[in-house]
Order: structure tokens, then sequence, then C-alpha cells
């Protein structure tokens, strides 16, 4: 790290750093007036497990105005924590001609190009599903498959611009480039690079818990059921975050983790039981597809993920 055997952060304050760009990302949505979302304080008994309907005052995440403010918010949360990091890198380094801190930055926070292969890693876990979508027709360019509702609709809509890629975009920036770089400036292991850095990317979705308290009906069944998506969440998201770092670190490159992230988000979580229950006789090759799928992640992770020159893997 620059020559010196010394870290130039202390570790403690790289925990803030990371606290901080959470509190940026997250805090954004709350900043922007038009990105809060606005409830019903009235509460409403409703059948286990339904949401309610939404009321016409209301403003509710999936608004399109809503989704544009908060596009806007968290671009410029993860500009400024890019600006951040930055500044960090410019106390640390006062000597460094600007040009030369800026190569350097850019190279921490992982803007440079990337092979195909640690793209490879996340479909091919995913082959189950896809072998399900082949079997259905839905691939690209087969049967069941339709350019308009498939591409533009899905992907074009507001609500795809969100899912598909601002979020995955600005929360891999944040979350994974920013804090990683402030670890690596503490000089961190990779075992807490990749185990403890992601606790604050599940720790960033705990504010889902409010909207989902609202929706179900601001009773004690919607408190129980806001904590337990609140935990799943955390804990898929947290273990997600650490496959991720794993790509950051092994490539040195930020294109691998946004694609796994935008590549999940496309397709969902896996519902092996579900898609047998629709094709039985199916059975054997679905579950021989999902197999192949976790097997060749196993053994390719670790040879197709590195790349030779990465900043955090030598």
């Amino acid at each position: 790290m620059y020559g010196n055997t010394k870290p130039f952060l202390s570790i403690t304050f790289a925990h803030l750093l990371s606290g901080l760009f959470a509190f940026i990302y997250v805090g954004s949505i709350y900043a922007f007036k038009n990105a809060r979302l606005r409830f019903s304080k009235r509460k409403v008994n409703l059948p286990e497990g339904q949401a309610r309907l939404k009321l016409q005052n209301e403003r509710w995440r999936d608004d399109p105005d809503v989704i544009k403010a908060r596009l806007l918010a968290v671009t410029s949360a993860t500009l400024i924590c890019c600006l951040i990091v930055f500044v960090v890198m410019k106390n640390l380094n006062r000597d460094d001609e600007f040009h030369n801190l800026t190569t350097d930055a850019w190279l921490h926070l992982g803007f440079t190009w990337s092979n195909a292969l640690p793209l490879l890693i996340t479909p091919l876990l995913f082959s189950g599903p896809l072998y399900v979508q082949f079997l259905e027709k839905t691939l690209p360019f087969q049967k069941n498959w339709n350019f308009e509702d498939d591409v533009l609709f899905r992907f074009f809509s507001i609500i795809g611009l969100r899912n598909y890629f601002v979020a995955p975009i600005t929360e891999e920036i944040v979350f994974r480039a920013c804090v990683l770089t402030v670890y690596h400036l503490a000089d961190a292991s990779r075992t807490k690079m990749i185990f403890l850095s992601p606790l604050v990317f599940g720790a960033a979705h705990i504010h889902h818990a409010i909207e989902t308290y609202h929706r179900y009906g601001r009773t004690a069944t919607a408190v129980k059921r806001a904590l337990i998506s609140t935990t799943i969440q955390f804990t898929y998201t947290s273990i997600f975050g650490f496959y991720c770092c794993y790509l950051f670190l092994r490539s040195g490159s930020l294109l691998p983790p946004i694609a796994a992230h935008m590549f999940c988000n496309i397709m969902g979580i896996p519902q092996p039981n579900y898609e047998i229950s629709l094709m039985p006789h199916r059975k054997l090759s679905i579950s021989a597809a999902y197999l192949f799928g976790i097997i060749g992640f196993v053994f390719m992770l670790k040879p197709w993920s590195y790349m030779d020159g990465s900043l955090y893997w030598q």
C-alpha cells in the first residue's frame, strides 16, 4: 500500500467511514422531500400475509415520482461518497499530483475493465433457473420471449431502471468500492473485508421494515412480519455481499459485482421446488441443472474470479 507498511487509516476510522457511507446513501432518500414515503396512520386488521391497498394521499416506493426522486437522491449520495474517498486519499498523500491521485483513487474504487470470466460465475450458478427458462421457451429469442415486454417494458420502465441499473450500480459503488477502499487503506485483512464490510450493506436495508409495517396494517402482526422479513433480507443481502466483496477483491474491478448484482435482480430467488411442481416430468433434468450450477460455481469461483494486477489480491 503505497510502499508503506504502516496503515494510513485506523480500523476504527474505517468503520466510521463505512458507517458514514451507509448513512449518506440511505439518508439521502429521507433528505429529499419527494423521495420520502407517506403512509396513513390508521390501523387496519388484515388476514395474515395480506398487504392493504394504497390510499389516495399515500406515497409508496413504487410510485413513479418517488422512484425518480430516489434515483436522484442515491446518485447524488454515491457521488458524495466517492468524493469523500478522494478527499481522504488526498489528505493521506498531500504530495501527489492531482493526476496521479485521481488515477490511484480510480484504481482503488475498481473503475477498471474486467475480462469475461468473472462475469460468467453468477450465470453459471443460475444454471438451474436458466434451464427452466429454456424449457419454458422464455430465454431471449425463444418462442415465448417478447422484445417489447421482456426488454423495453421490463428494463426501461422507471421501476426497471431502478431495479436493474441505478440500484445495482450505486449500491456496488458505495458498499463495495468505497467501503472496501477505506478498509484497504486501514490494512484490514481480506477476511475482514469479505465478511465484515457486507454487514453494513445488510444493515442499510433495515429501513424497509418501516414500509412493511405500514403496508401490512400497523398492527402487532405487521410488526412481526416486518421483523421477520427484515431479518431475512439482512441475512441474504449480507451473504450476497460476501460474494460481491470476494469478486471485487479478486478481480480488482467493480464490473463483476455490478454484473452479479444486476443478474441476481433479474433472475430473482431460485425456486426449484415450485419449478419442479410445474414440470414434474422434468424433475430429474431440472435437479441436474441446479446441481451442475452449484458444483460449477464451487469449482470455478476461485480460478474465474481472479484477474492479474488486482490491487486487492496480490
